[in-house]
């Protein structure tokens, strides 16, 4: 198994696949490929569970379990989240791969404003996404920027632990949620009370969570989470929905004072088949756009605020960040139109780039030309 795992890695596989009864799978670049010819057993199903899961009492429990999360790592080669459900009466595993080296908004390629973003005193910020989005990568990296250059305590709370943080400027403590503590909500009550300057919450699901976490950006602190929406709009009717009527309004208004920005992305295919590349929506909170989050008959023009605060806030749209990607040859037209809020604007706008771009060489060499290849990489 060592070795699947080691070529799993080494061909780029963000997630394994293992159940009773068929081959090896790994998700390569965003396509399941098969990694062997030999189909799996119940047996050795159970056997690979048993090993991966860390705690005694639960591997004693193993017949009786249908859900299960830990994580693993295998010296040398790299850290695994794993997964462990059980389908037609036997287990199955998915592990995603975790690297060693934490990311940094260079390797992401992430816009200059996540530094911004990582470096407020207080608030909350939000990163969104698809499941398998990159969302763990980007908060792995906000905490980087902290860790590198600034004297804060981080404290995260995580089910489970993924990236593993090495103090460097910063101090970070990670805690599992089922290990460390029982619960997201009881463990980030007891980190208002662990002096935090900067609290990581895995996953913002339910209304406790969420009220705590709002609290906490209330009084000084800087809280980062996720939410599985796919646009900052989304996020906030997501947020607001998951209250009650009569509580919705006073949300909105303490979503408002405390919101600070809102990342939701995308992992597209590179136009040179070497991996996936992340597409963004950067709404950075202005005060125009806190007036909108209060009034939910403004909420609609939200989207048009991103993409004219790009020159002075370095807000972004989905189809302004797909449209830069296309223009530098990262990825496709035709995959950017794919994954595009307006698809028939951002056909546009190639288009008018690539007839702008001609115009002006024709003044230089004497001739038009309605070549764009410059535009698609």
């Amino acid at each position: 198994m060592n070795e699947v795992f080691k070529a799993a890695i080494e061909r780029g596989a963000s997630d394994i696949h293992m159940k009773a009864g068929d081959v090896i799978r790994a998700r390569v670049h965003g396509r399941l490929t098969t990694l062997t010819q030999q189909r799996m057993t119940p047996d050795q199903v159970r056997a690979l569970a048993l090993k991966l899961i860390p705690r005694e009492e639960d591997r004693a429990r193993i017949d009786d379990m249908s859900d299960y999360d830990c994580s693993w790592g295998l010296p040398g080669l790299g850290r695994f989240r794993v997964n462990i459900l059980r389908q037609r009466g036997s287990l199955m595993i998915v592990m995603r791969v975790i690297p060693f080296e934490i990311p940094t908004f260079e390797d992401l390629r992430m816009p200059e404003v996540m530094r911004k973003i990582s470096e407020h005193e207080r608030g909350l910020v939000l990163v969104t996404g698809i499941t398998g989005s990159g969302k763990s990568s980007t908060l792995a990296a906000m905490v980087e920027h902290i860790n590198r250059n600034m004297e804060k305590h981080v404290v995260t709370l995580e089910n489970p632990i993924e990236f593993l943080h090495r103090d460097k400027k910063a101090s970070v403590t990670q805690r599992d949620i089922g290990t460390d503590t029982v619960s997201f909500a009881m463990g980030l009550r007891a980190a208002l009370r662990q002096d935090p300057d900067v609290i990581l919450i895995g996953e913002m699901r339910d209304t406790e969570t969420i009220d705590i976490a709002l609290k906490a950006a209330e009084t000084g602190h800087l809280v980062i989470s996720t939410v599985h929406t796919q646009n900052a709009v989304q996020t906030l009717s997501r947020l607001v929905s998951v209250f009650d009527r009569s509580e919705q309004e006073m949300l909105r208004v303490r979503l408002s004072e405390t919101l600070q920005a809102i990342i939701s992305q995308r992992l597209l295919p590179r136009a040179d088949g070497k991996g996936r590349i992340v597409a963004c929506e950067v709404m950075i909170v202005t005060g125009t756009i806190r007036d909108c989050i209060r009034d939910p008959g403004r909420v609609e023009e939200i989207p048009d605020l991103i993409e004219e605060g790009r020159e002075h806030y370095r807000s972004q749209s989905f189809d302004q960040h797909l449209l830069e990607l296309v223009q530098d040859g990262s990825v496709s037209f035709e995959v950017a139109k794919a994954a595009a809020t307006t698809p028939s604007d951002l056909d546009l706008k190639v288009n008018f780039l690539g007839e702008s771009s001609g115009k002006e060489g024709g003044e230089e060499d004497g001739e038009g030309s309605d070549d764009m290849s410059h535009l698609f990489g």
